[in-house]
């Protein structure tokens, strides 16, 4: 999902755990299940994110999330996105696309539309794929209170091992302080299984807007028609 829709709906990213997106989709004719959960001061997100390539070069996300609030108050999202690439990723090469999505908060919008963002992905490989740098720049459209945002991020991911990843990236809108995210990545099966953890906060707050989260990726092999 990643940068825009986080700042609609309260959370997502791009390839777990990152929230600023990376210029690059599921592989063709695969799919991919991203979950995990998210640990706010006063709450509790429980997200999952299904994802396929049907074509080749546009990969189409449905996914939703269950928020649970420390005095019983629950809510629900519902994010769609479709992202395809222009460019494609080669070892110290840059690749870069376009995504468009819908952040729908159930308890809040009538309707199938919610917030509506579109972004710019660019990613840039370095060390023959050991470091890549990503950069968002988008567009956000709050459905309520009817206003419109720029969104922007920027995001490393540095290799540390064969299956060990760090992370770390800034990110926000035109308005407001940032955030920022640092974690690990680990691959328990190369390029099938992944889990993920992050500590993110917002800059210069103490612990109001701090989270912490733990996820699981998993991608298939080639299988659709």
């Amino acid at each position: 999902m990643a940068l825009c829709a986080w700042l609609a709906a309260g959370a997502a990213h791009a390839a777990r755990p990152m929230i600023t997106d990376d210029a690059r989709i599921v592989d063709a004719k695969s799919c991919q299940v991203e979950s995990w959960v998210k640990s706010n001061r006063g709450s509790t997100e429980y997200w999952a994110q299904p994802a396929c390539n049907f074509t080749g070069n546009l990969e189409l996300m449905l996914g939703g999330a269950r928020t649970k609030g420390d005095l019983g108050v629950q809510t629900t999202d519902i994010v769609f996105q479709g992202k395809t690439l222009f460019k494609t990723l080669e070892p110290n090469g840059w690749s870069w696309g376009l995504a468009l999505g819908n952040a729908r908060h159930a308890q809040i919008h009538n309707g199938l539309i919610g917030d509506l963002y579109a972004y710019v992905p660019a990613t840039f490989s370095f060390r023959d794929d050991r470091v890549l740098l990503h950069t968002n720049l988008g567009w956000l459209r709050e459905k309520e209170p009817r206003r419109q945002r720029m969104t922007w991020g920027i995001g490393t991911e540095t290799q540390l091992s064969q299956s060990t990843w760090m992370i770390a990236e800034t990110f926000g809108q035109n308005q407001g302080k940032a955030f920022y995210q640092v974690g690990l990545r680990y691959w328990l099966v190369p390029n099938r299984v992944q889990m993920d953890a992050t500590y993110g906060n917002r800059a210069g707050s103490s612990t109001q807007e701090r989270w912490l989260s733990i996820g699981v990726r998993l991608l298939s092999p080639a299988f659709l028609p």
